[in-house]
């Protein structure tokens, strides 16, 4: 199995600003705990520094005009009305070098969409990329470029019918809407629900229009959804979608902020949880582009991501923290020594409302999506 790791230290140059919940530092951590395990020195994978992906390719989905403030307030140009483009104090700041990064994790997710499609590699992983929520004329959600559309786009141009898998705890609003009216493009979300969460989209009722009418997926989640009750909508609905369209990559934003202990959603994830889900993930996919996404508290999305990539590569990870990465434990204040967490114990009325919810959102699912692709 040949795969590729893509990263650059350049991302760490930028900040959202001191109280903005996405740390660029999390990057930073994420690939220090994978070095410690050894996981960026496995001889069949290659580590690929991404370059910036030219405004051409950005292009492709976002709107030239708003490319054009984008570039003026990261130089620190005045512009008027950033409101109508989704800027300013909040969620998506205006800081220094908001273009050089955006372009980088940009051209991250190319490169991992461009070695997948070349046939370089079977998987890749760039764990930078993800940031699903940007539409094509507005930044949303922490983010302005929206990577993940880049990436399928440039698969579609090599004529690959593309999946998209979303396991954030948000909706994946800006890629769904990109391609609603497309049958090429099968886009599957699981996450928290919309009545509930940021953005308040990814109700099951949202199927794509007209060509694409079936091929918008949502598996909206109550409130509290563990690994057990996920692992069950999951295995329900994504398995025979994906049989069904039989794609030639998937595309997959693994956001870690389903969580049980992140500060922004309120999921039940651990981190055996989330890796399971993305082992399903790799098993389904006859080729693999791997983004990351969501995930606020750092020590999460460290060992989410690292046992992320070892499941890319068919690598057993030991439980132990690698001793290497003391010094990060201790300063990123990681709650144990252990790559996996401890059981976590919710009330059975909250578990039973949980499934009770999960169970209507597939049944709805079988009832809407899967006559349309065949499915009984």
């Amino acid at each position: 199995m040949k795969t590729a790791l893509i990263y650059s230290d350049q991302y760490e140059r930028f900040d959202y600003g001191p109280e903005h919940p996405l740390r660029m530092e999390r990057l930073g951590l994420t690939w220090r705990l994978m070095e410690a395990y050894g996981l960026t020195a496995l001889p069949p994978a290659k580590l690929l520094a991404p370059e910036p992906a030219d405004e051409e390719a950005i292009a492709r989905f976002h709107a030239r005009q708003y490319l054009e403030v984008l570039k003026a307030v990261s130089r620190g140009l005045h512009v008027s009305a950033v409101h109508r483009y989704g800027l300013g104090p909040g969620d998506n700041p205006i800081f220094p070098g908001l273009w050089d990064v955006a372009c980088l994790i940009g051209g991250g997710s190319l490169l991992a969409a461009t070695v997948v499609a070349d046939g370089e590699v079977e998987r890749a992983f760039h764990f930078a990329g993800g940031l699903h929520h940007a539409m094509a004329d507005r930044a949303s959600g922490f983010c302005y470029v929206n990577d993940a559309v880049l990436a399928i786009l440039h698969l579609r141009e090599r004529g690959l019918r593309v999946c998209y898998v979303d396991i954030d705890a948000h909706h994946g609003d800006g890629v769904q809407f990109a391609f609603y009216r497309d049958p090429n493009v099968l886009t599957i979300s699981t996450h928290e629900r919309g009545d509930r969460l940021f953005p308040g989209t990814g109700f099951v009722e949202e199927h794509g229009e007209g060509a694409g009418h079936g091929y918008s997926v949502n598996l909206p989640l109550e409130p509290y959804t563990d690994d057990e009750v996920y692992a069950q909508a999951f295995d329900a609905v994504i398995p025979p979608l994906i049989a069904a369209f039989k794609p030639d990559v998937v595309v997959a934003q693994l956001g870690i902020d389903s969580h049980a202990t992140d500060p922004l959603t309120h999921l039940a994830f651990s981190v055996q949880g989330f890796t399971r889900a993305v082992a399903r993930i790799v098993e389904l996919s006859p080729r693999l582009v791997a983004l990351g996404g969501g995930g606020y508290d750092l020590t999460n999305v460290a060992r989410a991501w690292t046992a992320a990539w070892a499941v890319m590569n068919g690598v057993e990870l030991q439980p132990e923290l690698p001793a290497s990465f003391a010094g990060d434990l201790k300063r990123f204040g990681f709650r144990s020594p252990s790559l996996w967490d401890p059981p976590v114990e919710l009330p059975a009325e909250i578990r039973r409302r949980a499934r009770e919810y999960a169970a209507r959102q597939v049944e709805a699912i079988r009832q809407s999506i899967f006559p349309i692709h065949g499915l009984a």
